[in-house]
């Protein structure tokens, strides 16, 4: 499932949530990364980030 945050460059950024491998709060956000080296910086703090991964990977009722 997508799931979507403002960017550090203040652009709409859409994150798979089942791709994501690291979160880690960094000065400008939260840096999230995936397999292969990439990763992408949002503006969200690390919980916020955590709590819209973790709901959209969670079973829907």
């Amino acid at each position: 499932m997508l799931v979507m945050f403002v960017g550090a460059d203040r652009t709409e950024t859409a994150v798979n949530a089942a791709q994501v491998t690291f979160v880690s709060s960094v000065t400008d956000g939260t840096r999230i990364r995936f397999g292969e080296g990439r990763s992408v910086t949002v503006v969200e703090p690390i919980g916020e980030v955590m709590e819209r991964l973790n709901h959209s990977l969670r079973p829907h009722d």
